[in-house]
């Protein structure tokens, strides 16, 4: 299994409009961060993790040519607005559609923005999504690759995480729930967000996610969904233990 990090970002991507913070007049490239994304390759199928924004340029700058199936975590738009932009892998696509993964409630939500996709006789050029629920601790696979869906709480909000037998990807947290962080606990690779330095009501600031991810006792924590207010890339990366390190666009697992 290969990881690529298509996105680091929060919401409103790094550098942010109209800001001349540090961390958004910075030349590192590590400083620039597309909204959080991510993309999971296999020999025999390729799986996109949220699809934002920032989706037609993420695929471009990687070079992807294929996806076979889209996990959502959640229904929020830096995660899903990007939808209509797989319009060209549905169309490369025999069967002229694309399965998406996600919670009943995400799905419903799909049907609403992207109406256009669900009509009886679309216009042309119209993307058309083939939409698969899942279930928090109910195993599906794609390809025989299994995944299986965890209880994350953003805020009051229950999203997607998703656990891979290489890797699990958690973005958006504020807490888990016990019983779910016994369930995923010694996994070897984590990806855990980590917004900035102050406390928020429904993220995980960067003293939490270093302590969550010690709790999860990960071999190695990539963190994620990273705000311009945290700091330059490489400022931050000094404060880290040596399992924990600042996850950047474009970085390859």
């Amino acid at each position: 299994m290969n990881f690529t990090f298509l996105g680091t970002g929060t919401s409103q991507g790094v550098p942010v409009i109209a800001c001349n913070c540090d961390v958004c007049i910075s030349l590192d490239q590590r400083d620039r961060r597309l909204r959080t994304s991510g993309l999971v390759q296999y020999d025999d199928a390729t799986i996109l993790i949220d699809a934002g924004p920032d989706l037609r340029q993420q695929m471009l700058i990687h070079n992807v040519h294929h996806l076979d199936a889209v996990l959502l975590t959640h229904e929020h738009n830096d995660h899903l607005i990007g939808l209509d932009d797989l319009r060209p892998f549905i169309f490369n696509r025999s069967e002229r559609t694309l399965s998406i993964y996600g919670l009943p409630r995400v799905l419903d939500e799909i049907r609403t923005r992207f109406a256009y996709a669900f009509e009886d006789h679309p216009y042309p050029g119209a993307p058309r999504f083939d939409l698969r629920p899942i279930a928090y601790d109910q195993m599906f696979d794609i390809k025989g690759h299994e995944i299986v869906p965890i209880k994350v709480m953003h805020g009051s909000l229950d999203i997607a995480g998703f656990v891979f037998p290489e890797l699990t990807y958690i973005t958006d947290c504020k807490y888990l729930e016990d019983e779910v962080i016994e369930k995923i606990k010694g996994m070897e690779v984590l990806v855990l967000n980590a917004l900035h330095r102050e406390e928020h009501h429904s993220h995980l600031n960067l003293v939490q996610a270093q302590q969550l991810a010690n709790q999860l006792e990960a071999s190695k924590t990539y963190l994620t969904h990273i705000s311009h207010l945290m700091g330059r890339a490489q400022d931050c990366e000094i404060e880290l233990k040596d399992h924990i390190e600042m996850a950047y666009d474009g970085l390859k697992l």
